[in-house]
């Protein structure tokens, strides 16, 4: 039975067992997918020391793996029709597992870099086949508990990266990062291959047309922009010739791609979810909502890091609030969604208190820790599990169940790319921020001003009695130092008010969304027979 034919039948009945349990094996398995990057992540120091690697070296740990996955993602909706979502899913379950013991012995940093390439590509595929299956396998009257335990996963997996990266590379070393993946992953594999049987036929003959020319415009596209977005902010964007050429690559993979999607009788991304108007304004709140996932996740840490000087695992410890909220309220918002006709309302609520929770942190002060940023992220837990719903359930619903894989690719790929744009953008309003707000608090420390003139004499004094050498130098040292600080709090305040207005004003696109349609794509569908080949 095909995916469109499994969603068309009998659209009252609930899923039977092995569906359910197949159906959280996978959700298992994104979960890993998702968390890998954070937990990676957060410990990059311990990996930096375990390889010898550079620091510009050691970026590409991350990067080779978020360029992978960039290109994956899209590429699953052709995927998914070709192998079918069972056979695909455990295609993409048992390479990531292998992958990730390959980075665990990896030898030095190069073959760590092309391993999480490869683990970054093959486990792409993992993301959006659940979404699908979301949509193909359960009745509407499902999906909105079912989308909330995804939604719950999606956001939850990024808030405890760094509590889980940090507890594992402190206790077990670096390489355990990677390891801890093949057991789960193997186990996974074989629960979903005897339980999804039904879900999906694979259609060979789909692989004999795949579009070469398209995949490798995507590649360009995809693959080149990632990595314009990660290394322009530090790179000074187009003034780094390297930037410049790869955006260049980028913009002529754009044009290739989208020529062969328009022009190819099977391309390798499938647009035409876009010619629903309630996909097309989701994707592009799903691209908001990337942003205000993982610029939040990106930008707490980095200031516990550098303002506070905590180490991994005290960061851990401070952000799980956000991932505890999560946990413990998806339940009531999947019932609320599941109560509600028209879900637009608890997607503008949504926004709004994760503009909430950015404005609150706008108002850091270097003495900052877990009290003061609590209630920000509990806001911004509430908001993010409300916001992913009411977002991802009329987009999808709004198209016919053989459009649902590739528009679930298209959805995850837009949420990815807001992440990369936001901590773009936030990686050069930092650099520019701090150098206005350093640059006015030294102009404004005169030392003759007598607060300033006492604080260093008061510094110094100490300095002396402690036996240090040339305490006058070292107490404008400290002070200078002092300044710097406030200088980035200032920024870090900068940054979080920006997000705050930018996710705040995108409350309001919710409106312009349909309600959830009355049938959605558990109901009875007319397939053209193009549909039904796929």
């Amino acid at each position: 039975m095909s995916d469109a034919a499994l969603a068309a039948a009998k659209p009252d009945d609930s899923p039977p067992l092995h569906i359910w349990i197949g159906f959280i094996a996978m959700v298992v398995g994104q979960f890993m997918a998702i968390l890998d990057i954070q937990i990676v992540a957060s410990a990059l120091g311990s990996i930096q020391a375990g390889v010898s690697a550079s620091r510009d070296e050691i970026s590409w740990v991350q990067t080779s793996y978020l360029i992978a996955e960039v290109i994956g993602i899209p590429l699953s909706g052709f995927l998914g029709r070709a192998l079918g979502t069972r056979l695909l899913f455990c295609i993409s379950a048992v390479a990531f597992s292998l992958m990730s013991l390959l980075c665990a012995f990896a030898w030095d940093i190069n073959s760590l870099i092309i391993f999480r390439a490869l683990q970054g590509f093959s486990g792409a595929a993992m993301i959006p086949t659940v979404m699908a299956t979301l949509y193909l396998a359960f009745p509407q009257r499902l999906q909105p508990m079912t989308g909330a335990m995804m939604g719950m996963v999606i956001t939850l997996a990024p808030s405890l990266g760094p509590t889980i990266g940090g507890l594992v590379a402190e206790t077990l070393g670096w390489r355990a990062l990677f390891w801890v993946n093949v057991v789960p992953g193997l186990l996974i594999t074989v629960v979903i291959w005897n339980t999804m049987a039904s879900l999906g036929k694979p259609n060979f003959d789909l692989l004999k047309k795949i579009d070469l020319v398209g995949l490798l415009g995507l590649a360009m596209f995809l693959g080149a922009a990632e990595y314009t977005l990660e290394e322009g902010p530090s790179n000074e964007w187009f003034a780094s010739s390297e930037v410049t050429m790869w955006a260049m690559v980028s913009l002529a993979g754009a044009v290739l791609f989208f020529y062969r999607a328009f022009k190819a009788e099977t391309p390798i991304v499938d647009l035409r979810p876009f010619s629903s108007p309630t996909f097309a304004i989701g994707a592009g709140l799903g691209f908001i909502l990337g942003l205000g996932l993982f610029t939040s996740v990106f930008l707490t840490p980095l200031f516990l890091g550098s303002v506070r000087g905590y180490s991994a695992l005290q960061i851990g410890h401070t952000m799980f609030v956000q991932g505890a909220v999560m946990f413990l309220t998806a339940p009531i918002i999947g019932r609320l969604g599941r109560t509600l006709k028209d879900t637009r309302p608890i997607g503008i609520l949504g926004f709004l208190l994760v503009g909430a929770s950015c404005w609150v942190q706008a108002h850091l002060t270097a003495e900052a820790g877990f009290w003061e940023l609590a209630w920000p992220q509990v806001l911004r837990a509430l908001g993010l599990m409300m916001t992913f719903n009411s977002v991802m359930q009329p987009a999808l619903q709004s198209l016919p169940p053989q459009l649902v894989h590739s528009g679930a690719g298209l959805f995850n790929t837009f949420r990815n790319l807001g992440g990369a744009f936001g901590i773009a953008a936030l990686a050069t309003v930092q650099a520019h921020s701090f150098a206005l707000h350093r640059q006015e608090l030294y102009a404004a420390a005169d030392p003759n001003n007598p607060p300033v003139a006492g604080m260093i004499a008061g510094a110094q004094a100490y300095l002396e009695q402690a036996g240090a050498a040339d305490p006058e130098r070292q107490a404008l040292m400290r002070y200078a130092a002092l300044l710097d600080r406030e200088a980035l709090v200032m920024t870090f305040n900068d940054q979080f008010l920006m997000l705050a207005v930018v996710i705040s004003l995108s409350a309001f696109a919710m409106l312009l969304l349909r309600p959830r349609p009355k049938m959605g794509v558990d109901a009875p569908t007319k397939l053209d027979d193009a549909a039904m080949a796929h």
